[in-house]
Formats: structure tokens, sequence, C-alpha cells
């Protein structure tokens, strides 16, 4: 790859190596810069610029990001559209993150330009939770070293374990003076934690604290897994109640003992195939100790040996200590996700311009609008709306079948805005922005949704996305919510391009190759040309 300072003259190409603000648009870092926008620079008194070319044996950054998180991505994963070198992979399920350490270390050390970042090992997730980073630090990789980490990624490195269903039973040993309240916290703790982890407690029994009843218990807990005992005394040996317990009804005691604390009195053991679980006194709590580590690997399905459990050790220390701040009393920080990211199709114009109702009309052997709304679903965007107006029920007739919400905008005749308007009235609350999109652009697909979606990042600096084309800003154009109460405010038959002018430093250009952006169908001849193409 050439990198460097060169003549502004010969900059036309190249990409950008730096941002830059030129008449009052922002210029980002990699950038291909257009004839139109080395002219701006060079009117700006620009002389000289850094900029990068790829040459033979580069892999475009977006297509080295692309190509190496499709190996790493592994079952319950989903990758986002690469954008600036970047795809983050996403859990497209709750439960726990399974990874090869060192194939994720081999392919780290393969060239500088190529790096990966991951949750730790048997993290938990949340559908939707960020699990990895696959990041090219430069303007592109080398080759060889792209086709390496393909050699190396014959098996994906990375994936999620989603939470089965699972039917526990608890059982609590109480001693004469035992409180019930003390058994029930037990009932309402383990309670808790099964619900989250999708799993349900089916099965209770309170008994003496005996080696003799517990194991009748254990016996009457079968066809439950994973059965969860609660001792009145805590275990302290192999030899002890609980312990002594399960061997007498037939199990066999596999490990006693944790690196973790709080929670180091934790007994794993193994009643036919159902996994019985000592808990430590400390799963009383609803703050997290080692019950965790090891219920949330076996409700995602994974097997905990006694290495496994010796493993926990580094990352096992989870008690506040006198010497620094308390952390576990503070407000968890939210992991990053991915974007919820609503779309709103426009379909409630007049269609003065045509004649007759445009979206109604075939293209491709399907209506414009279904063709348009069919694509809006196969993207990242989520829930898809759409606004409808005039022929509002062959408009909606049109859309049969297809898993959208329908808005029907009254006075759709007073303009855009209060399409615009009805549409974003309809946005749940969960969602972090919101992709227009015109109901008479035949040529949107869904790699140019996606990438919006991917370049959007209000921490950032990108609030507002919107797709280019040879520099000429177009649609869609991906809102962050901070914007709607402004866009809600427009009246008349205008859109919120004033928005965007007023908020450039938070507009990013999101260029394509085609013309898609730039194409809407306004017209019979326009109409006559997109099908003739």
């Amino acid at each position: 790859m050439q990198f460097g300072a060169v003549p502004i003259v010969r900059a036309e190409g190249a990409l950008l190596a730096h941002a830059r603000r030129v008449g009052g648009r922002l210029l980002r870092k990699g950038r291909v810069l257009s004839a139109e926008d080395v002219r701006a620079l060079s009117d700006a008194g620009v002389s000289e610029l850094v900029v990068a070319r790829l040459e033979d044996g580069d892999v475009a950054e977006n297509e080295a990001a692309r190509r190496i998180a499709a190996r790493c991505a592994g079952v319950g994963l989903v990758a986002n559209a690469p954008f600036t070198g970047r795809v983050n992979l996403y859990a497209a399920c709750a439960g726990v993150v399974a990874v090869d350490a060192a194939a994720i270390d081999a392919l780290n050390g393969l060239d500088e330009a190529i790096t990966v970042a991951t949750l730790a090992p048997f993290a938990r997730v949340a559908s939707g939770a960020m699990v990895a980073t696959i990041k090219i630090i430069p303007f592109a990789a080398p080759r060889d070293a792209v086709e390496a980490a393909e050699r190396v990624l014959t098996v994906p490195p990375l994936r999620v374990a989603g939470f089965r269903p699972r039917r526990a039973a608890l059982i609590s040993t109480t001693l004469p003076d035992a409180k019930p309240s003390l058994l029930d916290k037990n009932r309402s703790a383990m309670d808790a934690r099964m619900t989250a982890l999708g799993g349900e407690i089916v099965f209770e029994r309170r008994v003496a604290h005996e080696a003799g009843a517990l194991a009748a218990a254990l016996r009457a807990a079968e066809g439950c897994d994973p059965i969860l005992v609660f001792g009145a005394s805590a275990i302290t040996d192999r030899r002890d109640v609980i312990p002594a317990a399960v061997e007498m009804a037939g199990g066999v005691v596999r490990h006693f003992g944790m690196p973790v604390d709080p929670g180091n009195l934790l007994l794993l053991g193994k009643m036919g195939d159902a996994d019985v679980i000592g808990l430590p006194g400390c799963a009383r709590s609803p703050k997290r100790n080692s019950i965790d580590f090891v219920l949330e690997r076996l409700a995602a399905g994974l097997e905990v040996s006694g290495r496994d459990i010796a493993a926990t050790g580094v990352g096992g220390l989870l008690t506040e200590i006198g010497s620094r701040p308390q952390p576990r009393d503070e407000p968890p920080v939210e992991a990053p996700r991915a974007p919820v990211i609503a779309a709103v199709v426009l379909a409630a114009g007049m269609s003065s311009r045509m004649g007759e109702n445009k979206l109604l009309l075939e293209v491709g052997g399907l209506p414009l609008i279904r063709r348009v709304v069919e694509t809006v679903i196969t993207s990242a965007a989520a829930p898809v709306i759409v606004v409808v107006g005039r022929d509002a029920n062959a408009v909606r007739a049109r859309l049969v079948g297809l898993d959208v919400k329908i808005v029907v905008n009254d006075v759709y005749t007073m303009g855009l805005s209060t399409s615009l308007k009805a549409g974003l009235n309809a946005i749940p609350a969960a969602c972090d922005g919101a992709m227009i999109v015109l109901g008479d652009m035949p040529s949107v697909s869904q790699s140019m949704l996606d990438t919006l979606i991917a370049a959007f990042n209000p921490a950032e600096g990108r609030a507002i996305c919107v797709a280019t084309h040879e520099g000429k800003r177009g649609n869609p154009v991906l809102w962050a919510r901070r914007f709607f109460p402004e866009m809600l405010a427009l009246e008349g038959d205008v859109g919120a391009k004033h928005i965007m002018a007023a908020n450039d430093e938070v507009v990013c250009e999101v260029e394509f190759t085609d013309d898609a952006p730039l194409l809407d169908i306004d017209t019979a001849d326009d109409l006559a040309a997109f099908i003739g193409k």
C-alpha cells in the first residue's frame, strides 16, 4: 500500500488518510476522494494531502475484515456489515461465549494489520450483545496475511452456546432451629437464577440435614437436571452430609471446592445424566458468585469438569477488598450491543408527477412498494414500519403477508413531514434510531441498508448516516433517536435536510459505488429508464 503526502492534483481516487473539513462538510478518514472533493480542497488552499492507495497484494480493509469475520463466527453469532475495516460479531441468542483462545492468539500473531478482540471465555451474554470485533488497522491488509488467516481458521474459534430450558430440583436441608424465611430465600434466589437462564424449578423438598433423608430426596428428584442442594451447614469435607448423600443415592462426587471467592465451598456431582450441585451459602445472594460460573455453563449445554472448575481461579476473585472501591455496589456497565434500528418506509405520497400511484406499478414483476419493502425486511433493521396515505388500502393489499407494521397517514396531502412524523411516532421506545427509506427507490439493497447500520455509532460521532454516490447525498438516511424531537416538529412538505446541515459534525457519508442512493421513480420516463437499464 502506498501512503504519504501527494500534490492535491494527484489525490483523486485515493483514500483520505486524515479527516478534513472543507466548505462546511467533514471529509472523513478513509473517504475515496472524488474530483469534486479535490476541487473543493484546492479552492480552500490545500496544495498537498496525505493519502493512501492500494496496490497489488493488498486486500481492502472492509473485504479483509469481512473474510476473517466469516471464518471466526460460529453457531450463535451474526456479523454486521463491514465499515471502516471493522466487523462486529453479535450474539444471536442468550448464552455463554465459547472461545478457542489459542486460535485467536494465532490469528492476532499473523500480521499487525489484523486484530481480533473477544469477550472472555465463558462470558454470559444476552441476545444482541457484542461478542467480538475484527478490525483491520490500516486501509488494507496484505493478501498473504488474509489467506493465512483463512487457513488458520479451519474451525470457527467463536460461538455462543445458547441457554436451554432446564427443569431443576431444589433440595434444602434443615436443622431443628432453621428459620423458614431462610429456606424461602433459598428458593427465591435460585428461582431468579434459573428463570434468567431460561429454566425453572419444578421440584422442591426440605429435609433434615442427614445423609439418609437427603439421599431419599435426591432419588425423588429423578428426571430433574440440575439438582441443586442447599445445606443447613456448609460442606467442609468430601465425607460431609451432602457428598455422602450423593453417593448413598447412587451418584458420584466429581469435584469439591472451587477457586472462586465468594463461593469456595461448592460441590459438583452426578446422578445418572443429571448434574448435582452442592451450593455454597453465598448462592442466596443475587450477586455473582461461584454458582453462576457453573450454572451458566450447564444451562448452555457445556460440560463442566474438575479441570474446568480448577481453571476458574484467574478472574475468580469477586469479593470487595477494603483497599479499593466497592465495584459490586455500583450499577453494572452496559455491555456493547448491536444498535436497534427501526426502518420507516415512506409510502404515502401523492405521486403527482406520475399521474397515478407509482408505488402500485410493477417493477421486475413486483409492485414497486413491495419490491422495496421486501428488501428492507431482509436487512438488520427491525421493526419495519410502512406509512401509507394515498390509495392506502391498495398499498396495504400489495404488502399482504409481509412482517411489517402499517401506519395510515390521513393527512398525507399536507406534505412529507406528516408521513415522517407518523412513522417516527410508531417506533418502539427501545430503538436507538430510525432508517428513513423512500418507497419509490427500486435499487435499494440489503447490503446498502446493513452498511448504513454498521456505520451508525453516535459515540464515535456518527449519529446521522446518509447514503451517497460520487459525493452526492441521497437516501436512505439513518437518524439517531436524539434527533426525533426536531423531526417531529417539522411542518409542511419538507424533510429533515436542514437538521442534517445543522449537525454536520455528526453526519457520516457512506459512499456506494452504484447510483442506488440517488435513483428514485418520479415520472413515467424514470420508470421506463430504470426498466430499460
